[in-house]
C-alpha cells in the first residue's frame, strides 16, 4: 500500500485489476476527455504502462481502493508527462461513473499531492485537464491548484486543447 486517506486506500495495479480496469477504461462517459471508450489491447497497454512507470520511476497510477469493501473504484496516482520539451508530474485520476460526486478523486488527489511534497521531493506537482473537462477541473481546484497554461496535444488522431493546473509545495513542508 502507497497510500491511505480516511475512506481509500491506494496501491499498485496489478494484472489482476484488469476487469476493473476495464470498468473505468471502456466506459463512454467516463473516456469522454479521451475522446471515447478504450478496447481490450489498449485497456492492457495501459496497465503496462503503470507496471512500467512503478520500475523506472518508483510510482504511476495507483488503485483507489475503498476500505469498506476492498472494491477498486478507481485510479490515482503521480506520472511523470511531456510538457514544454519536458517532463512534469502530474496527478491525474480517473473513476468509475458510479463513485463520481462523492469526494473520492478529491480524497485521493491530495494524498497524491501530499505524497508528491513529502515522499518525492518535488517543488510543484501539476494536473494536465481538458478544456471540457468541467469536474477533473473542479477536482484540480480543491487540490489547491490553478490554471497557469493553456495548449494542445494531439491524442488519438485529434487535437485536443488542455489545460495545465499546478500547486506549489508550501513552506512549511
Amino acid at each position: 500500500m502507497h497510500l491511505e486517506t480516511e475512506r481509500l486506500f491506494m496501491r499498485e495495479i496489478v494484472q489482476e485489476d484488469y476487469a476493473s480496469l476495464c470498468r473505468i477504461l471502456k466506459d463512454p462517459e467516463v473516456m469522454y476527455a479521451y475522446e471515447g471508450p478504450f478496447s481490450d489491447d489498449e485497456v492492457q497497454a495501459w496497465l503496462d504502462r503503470q507496471l512500467r512507470r512503478y520500475e523506472t520511476d518508483g510510482f504511476g497510477l495507483w488503485a483507489v481502493v475503498l476500505k469498506e469493501n476492498g472494491d477498486m473504484i478507481g485510479q490515482c496516482g503521480i506520472t511523470m508527462q511531456e510538457y514544454n520539451d519536458g517532463l512534469i508530474p502530474e496527478i491525474g485520476y480517473l473513476f468509475q461513473k458510479a463513485y463520481w460526486h462523492q469526494g473520492y478523486a478529491s480524497e485521493a488527489a491530495v494524498a497524491c499531492r501530499e505524497y508528491a511534497f513529502t515522499r518525492l521531493g518535488v517543488d510543484t506537482v501539476y494536473s494536465i485537464i481538458r478544456d471540457t473537462n468541467i469536474p477533473s477541473q473542479k477536482v484540480a481546484k480543491r487540490n489547491g491548484m490553478t490554471c497557469v497554461d493553456r495548449f494542445v496535444k494531439h491524442y488519438r488522431g485529434v487535437d485536443m486543447h488542455h489545460l495545465l493546473f499546478a500547486v506549489e509545495k508550501p513552506d512549511y513542508i
